[in-house]
């Protein structure tokens, strides 16, 4: 039979091995490489022929795994991919699955093996989680968040000013000025720095100059 060629995209050290380790042991698959910046993935499955790959999120230098999955799945749609992260950004799944990856898996939560993910994405299977990790934010926890909430959270990381977020959002500005005098008092927070600094410090929340 055939071996399945794999590549391994993570820049942190153990869990890379560990993923090396999982794919090595295992006689159905071949790694064919295991690196730690995804804007070389690419160049990568152009010369090894990659049949699935294990994309972190963020890699080496701030590297996007999701900009470069993007790019090989255009290259090449019939590769697999499997994105792995720690980071409970709510909007990951999401991005994901708009791109067309497979999987999605997070390292901390150890719902299901990796393998286990990696066997069903292999027989056809899409395979995410039915949520994101459960962070603390101040006096709430991120699943207390609304969508809409969330989408004001994210103009507050990037510093948005309140006319700004309003423009953004398509609402008027005393609608925002209401929603984030609401936030700050469900959050427990004085100001929206002191709310911006903990969203960001929880992973929940990833502003876009985090991840270039």
């Amino acid at each position: 039979m055939e071996k399945i060629n794999v590549m391994i995209v993570e820049d942190q050290a153990m869990p890379r091995a560990l993923f090396e380790m999982y794919i090595k042991s295992n006689e159905k698959y071949n790694l064919v490489a295991s690196i730690d910046n995804a804007n070389v993935a690419d160049i990568y499955c152009m010369k090894n022929g990659v049949d699935l790959i294990l994309m972190d999120v963020i890699t080496k230098g701030g590297a996007s795994g999701l900009e470069a999955s993007e790019k090989i799945k255009s290259m090449y749609p019939d590769t697999k991919i499997i994105i792995v992260t720690s980071m409970p950004e709510h909007s990951f799944i999401q991005k994901a699955k708009d791109i067309g990856i497979e999987g999605f898996w997070y390292k901390e939560l150890n719902e299901m093996a990796i393998m286990d993910v990696v066997e069903r994405v292999v027989a056809g299977e899409r395979v995410y989680p039915s949520s994101t990790p459960k962070v603390q934010i101040g006096l709430c926890t991120s699943d207390d968040f609304t969508e809409r909430e969330l989408e004001v959270l994210r103009c507050i990381v990037k510093g948005y000013t309140d006319k700004e977020i309003a423009s953004e959002l398509y609402l008027s500005v005393e609608t925002i000025h209401s929603k984030i005098k609401d936030l700050l008092s469900k959050t427990g927070y004085k100001s929206r720095t002191r709310l911006a600094v903990a969203l960001m410090g929880s992973g929940l929340i990833i502003d876009d100059y985090q991840i270039k």
